[in-house]
């Protein structure tokens, strides 16, 4: 036996690699199992990060090329340099994974560079080499979901890995799934160019997502260039010497057609990634969708074996994993660590921004909890006006009764930031008119939020 740790973390994405710190700031011995040359996991290597140095990229492009104009700045013809594009991604995701690299070395934590899997509880094997371990934790995320007929080559038929490296512009790509991931990738590309149709089995876009916000969103893409084909369904894609061309039907039956593309994007969603881990050799039980089970302290049912992130149940979301990573490790340590699933937000990063945290309004009317609404649209806001970003609005929902914030959805500029005081709001329970009585800096974004509360209780001041 080799090197003995008191947690050895399978896996350096966001979930992994914070648990590893958090465990090391605590006073353990920590190890953590990476496969890839670099730390960071899909996030920081071709997840989050770079697609949202493109996202920046390509809308300062976009900008330039649409709306400088009217701020009355002139510049010219726009042209587009898409391989220093990709290459500014590139040293962004650099600068990450050196920064994930050196927070190990400060916090003394061992990179086990191979693959990991489980030899038997409280027993690691990375490449051959065993390690000893008192607790381990899976933190190995998960992967793009596969769809029966289509066959990802990541050329011509792709996954969001393969969308973040096309080296041209495709002249028309077809995104198979209208959710978060095709939508910002979409996104990126039809800035840069690219005719995109979205199909979607469903017939609305971000499934999850507040219906009113979702329709909306909708709207302000199409008037983007999007065009979207609901309610069906992709069986098959060939790819030629032309490009791929896509079997359609609709998804309630009727007769298929054909559509032709580029580039083909397969964003129906994500799965948990446990391949190669040795779960059923050691007992560790897995649901029906493959995720890992748990209990309410990311135990699973061999003692000494934890599970975090995307391999577990819930929101498939990097914050998440980190909080759940923190938690775990305090626990680990002796401590209470806990997580608030309640208010975890979400994000969409096109432009403008999609931000949500607790409940919609159809998980409240099925719950059957008597609500009421505040709106307020960025039109009306002095600042959004003044950047030229008006499209959207910030929608607050609380209890009738007592007026407690239940949730909130924001479609607008800077969306992703402005719901961060409306999740801290609700982490404290706080109401509506706790959030309306708050002093808010004029002119900010920030004043919708406001507005939106004020209108939760009828009386919004600028509309």
């Amino acid at each position: 036996m080799n090197d003995s740790f008191d947690v050895i973390v399978i896996g350096s994405g966001p979930g992994g690699y914070v648990c590893a710190i958090r465990a090391a700031q605590l006073g353990l011995k920590v190890a953590c199992v990476e496969k890839r040359d670099t730390l960071g996991g899909t996030c920081l290597n071709v997840g989050c990060i770079p697609s949202k140095a493109l996202l920046q990229s390509s809308e300062e492009y976009d900008h330039a090329r649409h709306a400088l104009a009217d701020h009355g700045v002139m510049v010219g013809s726009v042209g587009l340099d898409l391989a220093r594009m990709r290459a500014r991604k590139a040293e962004v995701v650099g600068a990450n994974v050196k920064g994930v690299e050196f927070l190990f070395r400060k916090n003394k934590i061992t990179w086990l560079k191979g693959t990991g899997r489980i030899a038997a509880a409280g027993q690691v094997d990375v490449g051959g080499t065993v390690y000893a371990a008192k607790h381990i934790v899976i933190a190995t995320g998960s992967e793009s979901m596969p769809l029966p007929g289509i066959n990802v080559d990541e050329t011509r038929i792709v996954t969001s890995t393969g969308a973040l490296e096309l080296d041209k512009v495709p002249g028309h790509l077809v995104i198979i799934g209208a959710g978060v991931i095709g939508l910002e990738l979409g996104s990126v590309w039809r800035r840069l160019g690219a005719e995109v149709t979205v199909v979607e089995y469903l017939d609305r876009i971000c499934p999850a997502m507040d219906n009113e916000v979702a329709t909306a969103f909708q709207r302000v893409l199409m008037k983007q260039g999007f065009k979207f084909r609901l309610g069906s369904k992709v069986t098959a894609a060939t790819s030629g010497a032309e490009g791929v061309t896509l079997t359609v039907e609709p998804a309630k039956g009727g007769p298929a057609t054909q559509l032709q593309a580029d580039i083909v994007l397969l964003a129906i969603g994500r799965r948990a990634y446990t391949e190669g881990l040795g779960l059923k050799a050691v007992g560790v039980a897995t649901d029906e969708r493959g995720r890992v089970r748990t209990d309410a302290h990311y135990a699973t049912n061999v003692p000494g074996i934890y599970a975090i992130g995307d391999a577990i149940a819930g929101p498939m979301l990097a914050h998440k994993a980190e909080d759940e990573g923190v938690a775990l490790a305090e626990r680990l340590a002796g401590q209470a660590g806990h997580v608030n699933y309640g208010v975890i937000p979400s994000v969409v990063y096109t432009w403008p921004e999609i931000a949500s945290v607790g409940q919609t309004e159809e998980e409240l009317k099925a719950a059957g909890i008597a609500y009421t609404s505040g709106k307020f649209p960025f039109t009306a806001n002095g600042r959004a006006r003044a950047m030229g970003a008006m499209d959207g609005f910030v929608k607050i929902l609380a209890d009738k009764a007592t007026d407690r914030l239940l949730g909130a959805h924001i479609l607008g500029p800077d969306a992703g930031t402005l719901i961060a005081e409306l999740a801290t709001a609700m982490e404290f329970g706080a109401s509506a008119e706790d959030v309306a009585r708050i002093c808010h800096a004029h002119p900010t974004l920030s004043e919708a939020v406001r507005e939106a509360a004020l209108a939760v209780g009828g009386r919004a001041l600028h509309i």
